[in-house]
């Protein structure tokens, strides 16, 4: 009988019809359907495209892989892509906001499904100040250059006095992204698509002028740190590849989520990794390894030619780049938080919506506000410890959940069907727990506190207050609701039963 509870409680899984693309939220829980295809993949390729391409590029090669810093954003694509492809089938399957968490609700339970939502509202919002932070200080830089600064208690640099530091300029720019999401996910959307046009017109600038000064003499060494620097490098890298989860969170404001999200995620991967590798092929070709500028690689290359005019364009291209991953992330936490909301996992006062824009305003100024305390007044490497491990987890989830349903449910109605099962996703699970174990031990401590306080609230109310709880419609383990029929057809569209060895109306790959 304990087992029965236990299984009723922790281990209740939400049956797939209840969160299907026709479920019906509360009143004043529905988002608005307004995103097309394009505006999907501007999203994902917002929060992707980042730093990473504007200064990670530079510190690996500069110390830790040289040229072969190619192969660790290629490394680190490839498994990525894995995890990518997983988030792929799960969007087209259940196209609600909540992305690994609703996932992981669904096929592995009530706690489990709680557990990654709740890292996740740390780790988006985390990540949201962290480039908060990386963006003043690039504004601060690209005023030294035309020979001004903002005061040093606006920046949170040392110098302002008494010790007490403030980056009121990274708080304010959480302000700024909360602000635009609260206008309404079209023109929060519209927004976005325009900004992410410019950073890659800015990133396509620097190819085509970089390949003109690249001198094939700098590839060589290749390997100057061996190896296994590539493979290092790779899960440092990786960090500067995902993104397309926190786009997933956006299913449910999808006008076809079933048919646009698995392609939207694939497509802004894609269209990320060839510029990585274009980007990487410029930087080291045009500059040694060892004298490229760890903070500003790419800034540094093209003075070093004699283009230092165009240096300051990417140092604006810089920003705008990574103000896109504020908007990509701070859209994911807010939607993560909306969806635990709704399930009653969280009080449901969250989960009300704008009566006009259709968007959780409560939830999205309460995080605008939360990362600018953390952008105003911790550190970057401080607050970018809180980013990592919650992310990782993710991944692992939902590389194991889609192992799990597609053998526990071969005849759901997949539009998108990841490729190489169980092989692909299991390449997702080894690769990130092996990140894992690249994490310093005050980021477990850290985690540790953090979980430790979402237990005691799993247990102190949201077990009791969950949706399932108080209806009763759990699909526990075993439990004849597990085999409840779907709201939709549960064959693919030609007819053909949806098995474990056939496709569902969808390609393996858009």
């Amino acid at each position: 009988m304990a087992g029965l509870r236990l299984g009723e409680g922790v281990l209740r899984r939400k049956p797939i019809d209840q969160i299907s693309d026709t479920a019906p939220g509360g009143e004043g829980e529905q988002l608005t359907r307004t995103l097309g295809l394009w505006q999907l993949t501007a999203i994902g390729v917002g929060g992707i495209i980042g730093a990473g391409i504007f200064a990670l590029a530079g510190t690996v090669a500069n110390g830790t892989a040289g040229p072969a810093v190619l192969l660790s954003f290629l490394i680190a694509g490839v498994a990525s892509a894995a995890a990518a492809l997983s988030y792929a089938e799960f969007a087209g399957l259940i196209p609600k906001a909540g992305s690994a968490y609703t996932y992981g609700y669904a096929v592995l339970g009530e706690l489990a499904g709680w557990c990654i939502g709740w890292d996740l509202l740390l780790e988006y919002t985390a990540i949201v100040a962290v480039v908060a932070i990386g963006i003043s200080g690039y504004f601060n830089f690209l005023l030294g250059d035309m020979g001004a600064h903002l005061p040093a208690w606006m920046l949170g640099a040392p110098g302002s006095g008494d010790g007490h530091r403030v980056d009121l300029f990274a708080a304010l720019l959480c302000l700024l992204i909360a602000y635009l999401l609260n206008l309404g996910i079209k023109n929060a959307a519209r927004f976005e698509t325009f900004v992410v046009a410019l950073k890659i017109l800015v990133v396509l600038l620097v190819i085509v002028v970089g390949f003109f000064h690249v001198s094939t003499g700098n590839y060589h060494p290749y390997f100057p740190y061996g190896v296994g620097g590539a493979f290092t490098g790779a899960a440092t890298v990786f960090f500067a590849v995902f993104g397309y989860d926190a786009m997933s969170t956006a299913a449910e404001e999808s006008k076809d989520a079933q048919r646009h999200m698995p392609k939207a995620i694939i497509y802004s991967l894609i269209i990320a990794m060839v510029l990585y590798v274009l980007v990487c092929l410029v930087l080291t070709g045009m500059q040694n390894y060892k004298h490229i500028d760890k903070a500003s690689g790419l800034s540094s290359a093209f003075k070093s030619v004699g283009l230092g005019g165009l240096a300051d364009v990417i140092a604006v291209g810089a920003i705008i780049g990574i103000l896109t991953v504020m908007f990509t992330f701070m859209l994911g936490v807010t939607r993560v938080w909306f969806s635990m909301s709704r399930d009653g996992l969280l009080p449901k006062w969250f989960a009300k919506t704008h009566p006009t824009r259709r968007v959780p305003t409560r939830v999205t100024w309460i995080v605008g506000a939360a990362s600018a305390v953390i952008a105003g007044f911790l550190p970057i490497a401080d607050a970018a410890e809180l980013t990592n491990i919650g992310i990782l987890l993710a991944f692992v989830v939902v590389c194991v959940a889609v192992i799990v349903l597609r053998y526990r449910r071969p005849d759901l109605p997949r539009t998108f069907r990841t490729p190489g099962m169980p092989v692909v996703p299991a390449v997702g699970v080894v690769f990130s727990l092996w990140l894992i174990t690249f994490l310093q031990w005050v980021t477990w401590v850290r985690f540790a506190v953090w979980f430790a306080i979402g237990l005691g609230v799993y247990f102190g109310y949201s077990r009791r207050s969950s949706l399932l709880a108080t209806t009763g419609s759990a699909a526990g383990p075993g439990s004849a609701a597990e085999d409840v029929t779907l709201s939709k057809d549960a064959t693919a569209p030609g007819g053909e039963p949806d098995g474990s060895g056939g496709s569902a109306g969808g390609p393996t790959a858009p």
